[in-house]
This record gives C-alpha cells, structure tokens and sequence, in this order.
C-alpha cells in the first residue's frame, strides 16, 4: 500500500511533461513555417521593388520623350486656330466689301411682300456701314454703302406710306352706327370692334414703325402716319353724314343688324332708345312757332293749330285751317324734315368722333412709341374735331341770328345737341386726355357758347310774350285758344322734355353765389320760375288780348278757352309739377280763373232772364180783366225774352268751347238756369189772358229753349 501511493505522483509529472514537450514541438514547427514565409516574402519583396524601379526608370525615359512631342503639337493646334481665325477674319471684313453688291437686288426692288428678307438686308447694309465708320472712314465702300442703307431707309417710309394709304379705308356708317348704338334687349352688350387695318399689314406696319424708330433715327414717319388716319378719320364721319342724308328721310331706319360674321346668331338689332330727343317733335314746335312770328294763319286769322288735348273736338273750321297750312307751309316743312336730320346726324357724329377716336388710340398705341404717342393723337384727331366743333359754332350762329330775327324756336335745335354733349362730356375728356389744353377747351367752349345763346333765347321768348301786340285782325273770332298761348305751352313743354339742360342754361347765367354749385335742385328751381315767369307772362297778356272784343261775353269764353288750355297742357305733360317747385297753388289759381270767367259768362245771359223775372210783373186776381197797360207788360216780357233768346243763341252758336267737358258744362248750367226761370215764368202766366193771339208771343216750348242752348258753341250746326 506504501508502494503504490508513491508511484501516482511520478507518472502525473511524466505526462505533464510529455505534454509540454509536445507542444514546444509544435510550437517550433509553427515558428519554422513562419521563419520559411518570411524568407520567400523577402524574396518577393526584392522582386517587385527591382520591378518597380525598372518601371519608373521607363517612365522617366517616356516622359522625356513625349512631353517635347506634345508642346509641339499644341503649338501646332494653336496655330492653326489662329490661321483659322484669321481666315473667317479675312472672309467677313471682305463680305462687307461685297454687301452693296449682294444686296443691290432686294433694295432695288423694295420690301413689298417680303419685308423679313428685306429687313435682313438693311441689317447687313447697317453691319457693314458700322464696319467701315470704325476701321476705315476714308474708305469709297463707306459711302456706296451709306447711300444703299439710306435707299433702303426711304423704301421703308414709301412702303410704311403705301401700306397705311393702301389699307385704310373709312370706317362704313352702319358699323359704326353698330358700334354706337346699344340695345337694351340684349343681356350681354357686345362691343363690336372696329378693324381700321388687316392683321397682316398691322404686323409689317408694327415693324417697320419699330424700325424706323430704332434705327432710322426718323420721326417723319408719324406725321405720315397722322395725316393718313387723321383723313380715315374725318372721312369716316363725313360717310356717316351722308348716310343719314340719304337713308333717314325715306326710310327712317339708321341702324342695321351687326354685320360682323360671328354676331349672325345673336338676335337683330333694334333701334336703340336713344334719349336724346324725337324727330320730328322739335320740328312740330318749330313749324308753330314759325307761324306765331308770322302773325297769325295767312296773316289775318287767329286761332289755334295745336295738337288738340284729350277732350278737345276740332269742328270743320279748323280742320280746313289745318289743311290750308299744311299746305301752305309743305316746302317749310321739307326743310325742317332736313334739320331734323342734321341734327340727328350731328349727335350722332358727335358720338361717333369719341368711339373713332378711341379706336384710333387703341390703334396708334401699337404703331407709335409711348413718348409720342399723345402728341400724334392730338394731330390725328384735329381735323375731324376741328370740322364737328365748325358745325356746332354754325349751329349757334344760325341760332343767333334767328334769335335776332325772333324766332325762338331756334332755340329747341340747341337743346338736343347740348344735352348730349353735356351726357358724353366726361368719356369726351376722358378721350381727349393728354391732348393739348387747346384740344381739351374746344368741346367745353362750345358748351358754353350754346348755353348762353340758349340762355338768352329762353329770355327773350318770355319777353315775347309778354309784348306780344294785341291785334284785332290777330284774334280767334270764336273765342277759342290763341296761338300765343299753344305757342308758349309747346314751348314749356319742349322744355320738359330737356328740363336738365334748360336748368342748366339758366343756371350758367347766374352770377349769385348762390348759383356757385349748379346743383340739380337749383337748376330744377330756376327752369320753375322761368316757366312760372312766362306763364304770368302770357296771364297778363291774355288779359289784354281780351279787351279787344267788344262782347264781355265773347273775351269771358276766350280768356276761359285760354286758362282751360293751359291747365289742361299742365297737368297732361306734367309740367304742373316744375310749376308747383315754386307756386304750390298754381293748379287751384287757374281753376279759380276758369271759374271766374265761366260766371262773366253767363252774365251775358242776364238780358235774356232777367225779362223772366217778377219785376214789373201785374198783380191780379184770378178772372180779373186785365189792363191794356198791364197787358202790355206781359207782351214785353215775353218779346223781349224771345228776342234775347235768339240773338244770344245766334252770335254764341258760332263761339267756340274746344273743350267738350267744359263745353257741356258750361251748356247744362245755362239750360237749367234759363230753363228754370222761363217754366216759372210760364206757369205765371198760364191762367192770364193778356193777348188774343198767344202763339204770337209764346213762341217756344220749355223743351225748344233747351234745345237752343244746346246748340250753342256749335259751328257745324
């Protein structure tokens, strides 16, 4: 047991060190291979930095080689550049030596129909003049190609000239009538364009205009530019005038569907409501006051040849008057047919100027440069403005000296034109804006001018009727309406139809301060003692008028024919309410007047009823004989009771009540009244035995007598 454990021991440490053994043995192996790859990486090592060297020997020996051999190749590149260079050089100084030449062809036969080619040719000519200036100024080739680049120049203006005479045309009287005229059917206003040139020659004008201006430092070109449209322009209003000469009076109609192609869908058009007046209604007023200034129809009758009221009956007297005049004045009115167009036509023109004028801006804007834009507009548009503002200074001319002449109604031609200039004044200065203070003055002058001819005709209208002479030969012998008092109510109520304008005509003449704002309620307040002035005027002297009749009756029924009118014609046109702005009782004061004279009236009939009273009438009792005496009373009575009757019944049968209202009226009252008195006086008399002949004095039934008077006031009968 002793053994053994001593042996365990010694055989663990030979295995332990069997084991180190082992791996020191391994350990020398691994450190062998290490030893042998180091040699061979050596060896590698030697190889490929003996390979590199060789390398960069040969490279140094290449770059000596090549690097000599690649400067002198880019010597090389370089010079032949510079060669190349040289060469273009040299072919582009000599093109220039050969521009005039090259280019002698397209000038010669101009830039008609290719203005591109020809622009590219001045452009060289330009090129080779600038060529010259800078590198030899003494040269002979610097003038050959000044003077070709100046030729060229002058064909452009030529063919800038042509193209604008060639292509502008007057613009036609229906299209611009088209592009003036609005109708109010239509939900969307189209605005119908005014093609003054083809899109094409607009383009080649554009670019000339543009080359001019850029390069050939020429200015002239706009005054050919102006001068040509200036006469499209004036042209084109001339046309539109003459188209209302021909077509207005025969067949009325000026205004035309639009003709343009694409508006063939849209809906004909109208005539459009036009507010500035009525053909026709001026002349009709015209014609009447006319006739006024000649002192009656055929210089010895009175009477009236107004446009009768409703309630008013014309009998066969007037009617053959009426023809007699038509006939009488049917040359006259033939010319006011033509004034009548005139005016028409000038208002029109006048509208027609502002849209032709904007058009022409839009136009010239494209063609001209901005800094001379206002100033060739302002030349475009004179001599068309310059013409339309001659035809309105004639126009207050021929005013003037109607005025002098004292026919007033020259005054009604001057309130259509004016209202519409004062309407389109302010797009008129909008258009003219920029324009010289000259320009701009021209429209308002006129303005002026005809407000204050206006001004003083309305005055001295109302001093004419207020002297109007009373002439015997002058009077309506039936008393009915005078022509003074038609005349002043037409007058009044062309005045209502221009009411604005009139207002403002009188306002102009106000020097007050309170006149210093113009505003509507003034002017409104001025026309309203104006009409209120002639209305007292013409009261005043009707009054007079009416003492030239010998029968108070017959002055009664005339001055009651004349109030009666004048209300009648102031409350149907409305003029009643500019009257009450100033007199709120002037409707009641005529009626008062009517009244009034309606009671003088029937005055006339006192003579005749008065017979009919119990004054002087016998007492007596029933079967009591009467008296010679008292009998004789009666007889006279009744005598003088039928020879009233019938002398009144005989001169007041051919007075005239135009007013049927008024005239049965009028004839009821005085039935019933003589009616009455004469039934009473009859039953007075019923059981009185005053003549053996009875039938001798009671000539006529109660029934008869109505009868009578019904006819009284009844020139047919």
């Amino acid at each position: 047991m002793g053994v053994s454990s001593r042996m365990i021991p010694t055989e663990d440490a030979s295995a332990r060190k069997r084991e180190i053994e082992e791996k020191l043995r391994q350990e020398q192996e691994t450190l062998s291979f290490i030893r042998e790859n180091l040699e061979k990486s050596d060896q590698l090592t030697k190889g490929m930095v003996s390979i590199l060297s060789s390398f960069e020997s040969r490279l140094m020996q290449l770059e000596n080689s090549i690097i000599p051999v690649h400067k002198q190749t880019e010597n090389l590149q370089r010079l032949q550049e510079n060669v190349d260079k040289t060469l273009s050089c040299m072919d582009h100084v000599i093109s220039y030596y050969h521009v005039a030449k090259d280019t002698d062809r397209i000038i010669r036969e101009g830039p008609t129909g290719r203005l591109d080619e020809y622009l590219a040719c001045i452009a060289k000519i330009q090129k080779a003049v600038e060529y010259f200036q800078d590198n030899n100024p003494d040269s002979p080739e610097l003038n050959t190609v000044k003077a070709r680049f100046e030729k060229g120049k002058e064909l452009l203006e030529a063919e800038f000239r042509s193209l604008l005479t060639r292509y502008s045309k007057p613009v036609p009287p229906i299209l611009i009538l088209d592009a003036i005229s609005l109708d109010e059917e239509l939900e969307v206003q189209e605005d119908v364009v005014l093609e003054h040139l083809p899109e094409a020659v607009l383009q080649d004008i554009i670019c000339i205009a543009g080359w001019l201006v850029e390069y050939g430092r020429n200015q002239d070109f706009m005054n050919v530019y102006f001068q040509i449209r200036s006469n499209q322009l004036d042209r084109s209003i001339k046309g539109l005038k003459d188209h209302f000469r021909k077509n207005s009076a025969s067949s009325g109609i000026l205004y035309s569907p639009a003709v343009q192609t694409k508006r063939k869908d849209t809906p004909t058009k109208k005539a459009p409501k036009r507010p500035v007046y009525i053909p026709g209604t001026i002349r009709k007023a015209q014609n009447l006051l006319k006739q006024y200034s000649q002192h009656g129809l055929d210089g010895k009758k009175g009477g009236s040849n107004l446009t009768p009221l409703e309630g008013y009956d014309h009998d066969l007297r007037v009617k053959h008057l009426s023809d007699a005049l038509n006939e009488k004045h049917g040359a006259a009115a033939g010319k006011d047919d033509v004034l009548d167009i005139e005016i028409d036509s000038y208002i029109h023109c006048i509208t027609a100027f502002v849209k032709l004028a904007q058009s022409e801006y839009a136009l010239l804007a494209e063609i001209i440069p901005e800094h001379h834009q206002k100033k060739t507009f302002d030349s475009l548009i004179q001599e068309a403005l310059d013409n339309l503002m001659l035809e309105g200074d004639n126009i207050v001319s021929a005013a003037r000296r109607a005025i002098m002449r004292h026919d007033y109604s020259a005054v009604l031609t001057i309130f259509p034109i004016l209202r519409h200039l004062k309407m389109n004044k302010s797009e008129f200065d909008s258009t003219l804006q920029g324009t010289a203070a000259s320009t701009k003055n021209k429209l308002p002058t006129l303005i002026t001018s005809m407000e204050t001819i206006g001004a003083k005709a309305l005055e001295e209208f109302a001093d004419s009727i207020k002297n109007d002479p009373d002439k015997e030969y002058n009077m309506p012998k039936d008393g009915t309406v005078h022509e003074l008092t038609s005349n002043a109510i037409l007058f009044l109520q062309q005045l209502l139809d221009f009411h604005e304008t009139a207002g403002a005509m009188l306002a102009s003449q106000e020097t007050s301060s309170s006149a210093s704002s113009y505003t509507s309620e003034f002017n409104k307040r001025l026309l309203s003692t104006y009409i209120c002035k002639v209305l007292g005027n013409l009261q005043l002297n009707l009054l007079s008028k009416s003492k030239v009749y010998e029968d108070s009756a017959l002055s009664a029924i005339f001055l009651h024919n004349n109030y009666n009118y004048i209300l009648k014609s102031l409350e149907k046109s409305e003029l009643i309410q500019l009257v009450t702005v100033t007199q709120k009782k002037a409707e009641s004061s005529y009626r008062e007047l009517i009244e009034q004279q309606i009671q003088m009236y029937q005055r006339s009939w006192f003579k005749v009823t008065e017979h009919l009273a119990d004054r002087n009438m016998p007492v007596f009792q029933p079967g009591t004989k009467l008296k010679d005496k008292e009998r004789q009373v009666i007889k006279d009575k009744f005598k003088g009771f039928n020879d009233g009757l019938e002398e009144l019944c005989k001169i007041q049968k051919g007075w005239a009540i135009p007013d049927k209202e008024q005239r049965d009226f009028i004839r009821q009252a005085q039935r019933r009244a003589v009616s009455d008195a004469y039934r009473a006086f009859l039953h007075r008399c019923a059981n009185i035995s005053f003549t053996k002949n009875p039938e001798k004095y009671n000539k006529y039934r109660p029934e008869e007598v109505e009868e009578m008077i019904e006819r009284l006031f009844d020139t047919s009968a």
